[in-house]
Formats: C-alpha cells, structure tokens, sequence
C-alpha cells in the first residue's frame, strides 16, 4: 500500500497558497486492506474512505469508463494493480493531476508543474470531454485563480463538448454549485467570460449572455456594453466581500436590458420590470436558493428606484419600503441598497470610474427605513379599533411624516418626485 496526496493540497502548496483540505489516493490496495487499518467507508459509486483519526479522504486508485451523457454517467474499475498514473490521468488538469508521496517526492506525468509555473489551465486527457461538470470547475477555478488563462487547445475541447451537448445534461442543483462557488472567488468575472468564451454561458445562462453586445448610453456607463458592465459589477461586489445573495443579485440585476429592442437602444426604459420576470425564470429553472432568489428579483425590479432615491418624495419612499417588505425584512433591504450600490459604482470606461464615486442613497434611504420602523403601528390600530378599514392608510401618513421629518431634520433632498 502506498499513499500519496493528490490534487487542489499540491497545487496550491506548489502556488504557495495555505491549504485547506488534503485529499489522498491509495495504490496497492483492496477495500479489505482498508477496514482492517480502520478506514471508514463512504463512497458510493466507488470506494473512498475516512481516516480514523483525521477524518481525511482517501480514495483507492482507480479507472473510468463513460457509459452515458452526462457527469453520472461513468462506471468506475478499482484494484490492487491500479497504479497512480493510471489514476491521475482520468483527472481534470494538469495542475490537479501531481501526487505527493509521503517523503515529500512528487509525480508529476503530465507537466502541472509546468503549467502552474506558465499560470495554464490545460486538460489531462480527451477523457476531459467525458464530464460536462469539467467545464464549470476551470470556470470556478479562473475566478480564484485570475492570473491562469485557459489552454487554446482546452477551451477548443470544451467548445467542442458545448456543441455535442453535453452541458445540456447537467442537472440544476451541480449548475448553480458551481456557479454559486464562482461567484464567491474574488474574481467572478473571469469565470463568465471562461463560460462565454467556450459557449458554455449561452446554454446555462442564455438571459445572461444575451447582454453582450448591448449598449447603454455613454454619459452614464462608459464602458457602454451591459455585458461589460455586468462584470464590473461582480467584481466590485467580490472586492466588498459581500455574502451570496448580494453577489447574485449584482449578477442578475440588468437582465431586462437584454431584452430591449435594438431599435431603442441605448436607452432601456422599463428594463427593471422586464429583468425581474427574467431573474424569476433563471431561478425556477437552476433552482436557486429562496433567498437568493428573493434578493435578486426585489434588486432587479428596484434598482432604478433606488439610484433615483434622493428625487423622491417621502409618500414615494415609504411606498418603496412597503414594496420591498422592508419593515419585516429590513436586512434584505439593506442587502438591496448594497447590490445597488455595486450597479452604481461598477462603471468605468475611457478613463472614467465610478468605483470611489459615493452613493448617498443607502444613507438616505437607510434612514427613511429606520424613522418609518420608529412609528408605532400597533399603538395606531389601537387608536383606530373603531375603524379598522382606515389602519393601513393611517399607519403609512404616520410613516411618510417619519420619514419627511426625519429627513429635513438630516438636512438632506426632501424629494421632488413621485
């Protein structure tokens, strides 16, 4: 029996990055061998263990064969007489294919030194093209790893898997796994122009991709196409460290403008009404987390109301907050406010940013938000028990006053819109 560490433990020891998780692969041996040393067993379509003290994986060695499309459809062969490069080859990149043993020597058969040295992702194998699922990790792996650049040779090979179909075989939950681990790397960005670049984007994410190639107009965003924009967006909402849901409704925000007829371009009237029908599409289809989903509609719907918050009239916001369930779920509001804020300073083009330009209306409506919570709901409709019908109506002037008051009291826009 013999064991080595294999996989994303060598590659990021080799890139000089801590490392979280060591995964192991073991030749020589039978799951007999296993059990007797302790081992407990856990895989199911072939035979991976915990180790009984550090609760680590280690894999026995082993070989696949494709049996059908799709990333389930394989059946895997283990034995004693497997050996490691037998077992690395069936492996994604070359960077994740290089065992460690355990007095420190590596095997490295298919050059991951090199092209962790040249910053390449490079596939293994033709066997790469087998696994659908392969094309969403190099994207995942670009948005941790932004200074790696695929392979011309690799991306050929996963245009040539979009082609085939493959893509079209993953199930919903493995799409939005990954997509939602891509989003969390510092650079989101990289992972969608890795899926666009391939064709992959337009078959996973076709209300996504349609938004290259669509202007907006130049005063406002520079950098002019909403697919560039987009990025921006992902990457300035990575640079914040915000949460998940914040993240995806960056993503999600301008779909609508994808759908604008070209002859109306660059403008994109009504585009917050039409994207919110779109973000609900996309989260029926990939089965997106409700509260992913929830943010990422309400931002998409709301975003143009909220860069345009310090024109607005206290009635108008007060109705806002009410729209938005906002005095129930105020953290989700604020998470909206901080999406928006992503929309409005991730633009820059021609020597123009908006990245340091200060958005005022979070503050503003923040506090619109908390001097409308301090009215007291419930001692009105105590006052009002004779005329129930009147409650909501009576409650909401009691709020727009809050909130008018609270603002001239900040000496801040009063608002001169509806």
């Amino acid at each position: 029996m013999r064991i080595y560490v294999v996989g994303g433990a060598v590659r990021d020891e080799l890139l000089g990055l801590p490392v979280q998780d060591h995964d192991h692969v073991v030749v020589g041996a039978t799951p007999e061998d296993m059990l007797k040393q302790g081992f407990r067993p856990v895989g199911k379509d072939f035979p991976v263990f915990l180790h009984p003290q550090t609760q680590e994986e280690y894999a026995l060695a082993r070989t696949e064969r494709k049996t059908a499309p799709g990333y389930k459809g394989f059946v895997f062969h283990t034995s004693a007489d497997v050996t490691l490069e037998e077992d690395l080859v069936r492996r994604d990149l070359t960077i994740n294919a290089i065992a460690k043993a355990e007095d420190g020597t590596l095997t490295d058969p298919f050059n991951g030194r090199r092209d962790i040295e040249q910053r390449i992702f490079r596939h293994v194998s033709e066997a790469f093209a087998e696994d659908p699922v392969r094309i969403l990790r190099v994207a995942r792996f670009a948005a941790r790893y932004a200074d790696f650049t695929v392979a011309p040779e690799t991306n050929e090979l996963m245009k040539q898997m979009v082609a085939q179909g493959e893509v079209d075989a993953l199930v919903p939950e493995r799409v939005w796994q990954e997509l939602s681990r891509g989003l969390m790397e510092h650079k989101p960005s990289r992972m969608l122009q890795v899926l666009r670049d391939c064709g992959a984007l337009a078959r996973i994410l076709p209300e996504l991709d349609a938004l290259w190639g669509v202007p907006q107009p130049e005063t406002h965003h520079p950098e002019i196409d909403t697919g560039a924009h987009m990025l921006l967006v992902a990457d300035y909402a990575a640079a914040r460290g915000h949460g998940l849901a914040v993240r995806f409704a960056c993503l999600m925000h301008d779909l609508g403008k994808g759908v604008t007829p070209p002859e109306k371009w660059p403008a994109h009237h009504g585009h917050e009404g039409e994207g919110a029908k779109l973000v609900e599409q996309v989260c029926k289809r990939l089965k997106v987390p409700s509260d992913c989903r929830d943010l990422a509609v309400m931002t998409a719907r709301e975003h143009g109301n909220v860069g345009r918050a310090l024109q607005l009239r206290p009635n108008t916001i007060v109705t806002l907050l009410e729209r938005c369930d906002a005095f129930r779920k105020p953290a989700r509001f604020t998470q909206m406010l901080l999406a928006t804020e992503c929309d409005s300073c991730g633009r820059e083009g021609k020597g123009v940013s908006f990245r340091d330009k200060p958005f005022p209306q979070l503050a503003h409506l923040e506090a619109a938000l908390a001097a409308a919570r301090a009215v007291n709901a419930g001692e009105i409709a105590q006052r009002s028990a004779e005329q129930p019908q009147r409650i909501p109506e009576l409650i909401h002037s009691a709020r727009v006053a809050a909130v008018r008051a609270a603002l001239a009291a900040a000496g801040g826009p009063s608002g001169d819109e509806e």
